[in-house]
């Protein structure tokens, strides 16, 4: 009887110490993150340059992250729809690329919006970055930003210039512009910055701002004269163009990561450390060069305070000029 009861209480003992073995081992795996694919939403239809970019920085995360990461696409209202399923998404797994917009006016510019970006989004890693460049025709006469800003000074409102739309960040740079210089240029919408472009070739606009990629193709033909970069210097994206050289101007587009405020800090940190890795990636840094992007891969807090000066700079230009999209 004794040796049976030794027998009993060792094997009992080893049962409880096998329970407390795999009880923490069960809770980990419970709240291991990601435990299913993770979502990453794209406001733009496929082909477009978030559509890319999501797509090159999807296979890289998913071996970092040990889970298939899926790009979906939710195009509409300048991504403004697929950064509010993002919002809306309660299966914390789901984040999103978006563009400056979408983080920052989008509710100053349109009330309507379904969502706000500063009370409904946080922030996770900006990804990219690149300046427009003031393009003018071929057969203007400045020789530098500051002369050709002087000539359009002296234009009046006979001068105009083209945006890829009402509310794009190509209007609200030149009303930017304007608002700094005294140009007082008519603003001429299209639907895309191709028809810009075109409009420029074609001697129906006197400037515009248009992506170093389009404009540059034009400038190397001699089709149209480089101005000046919106950025506060020169961008490798630019090779060669100077900056316009105002003091307090600077405009960039960029594209980052973000998530639903409800989405659990681990599953943010998790993401924004296997986001940090591929960002250092060489591959992934010049294909993202070759898409037109600086690559930068910040942390929360630097996208956050980017995401608070344009939102007050570019959303003072809506206020004063009233500006609603079409």
């Amino acid at each position: 009887m004794p040796c049976d009861s030794r027998r009993r209480t060792l094997a009992l003992a080893c049962s409880a110490l096998a329970a407390a073995t795999l009880l923490p081992l069960s809770a980990q795996a419970a709240n291991a993150w990601p435990s299913r694919p993770v979502r990453l939403v794209v406001g733009f239809p496929g082909g477009s340059s978030p559509d890319l970019t999501a797509r090159l920085l999807a296979e890289p995360l998913a071996k970092a992250l040990g889970k298939p990461v899926v790009v979906e696409n939710r195009p509409g209202a300048g991504g403004n729809v697929g950064a509010a399923a993002v919002v809306n998404a309660n299966d914390d797994h789901t984040f999103g690329l978006m563009i400056n917009g979408n983080l920052t006016i989008a509710r100053i510019l349109n009330p309507r919006a379904p969502y706000d970006p500063l009370k409904d989004l946080q922030p996770v890693s900006l990804i990219g970055t690149a300046p427009l460049l003031l393009a003018a025709p071929a057969s203007t006469t400045a020789t530098t930003p500051a002369a050709f800003l002087q000539q359009a000074r002296a234009g009046g409102d006979k001068w105009n210039y083209g945006s890829p739309g009402v509310g794009t960040i190509g209007h609200l740079g030149m009303e930017l512009l304007k608002s700094q210089t005294g140009i007082r240029a008519l603003h001429v919408p299209y639907p895309g910055y191709a028809q810009v472009a075109q409009a420029m070739l074609a001697g129906d606009l006197h400037m515009s701002m248009l992506p170093p990629a389009l404009a540059l193709a034009q400038v190397k033909a001699g089709k149209l004269k480089a101005i000046g970069v919106t950025s506060r210097g020169r961008s490798s994206l630019a090779p060669g163009v100077p900056p316009l050289g105002l003091p307090n101007f600077e405009l960039e587009i960029w594209n980052a990561v973000a998530t639903s405020k409800k989405t659990s800090p681990q599953a943010v940190q998790t993401f924004a450390r296997a986001l940090a890795d591929v960002m250092r990636q060489p591959a992934i840094r010049e294909k993202l060069m070759q898409q037109g992007w600086q690559p930068v891969g910040s942390s929360a807090e630097g996208l956050a305070s980017r995401i608070q000066g344009e939102t007050r700079a570019l959303g003072d230009i809506i206020r004063r000029n009233n500006i609603r999209p079409q």
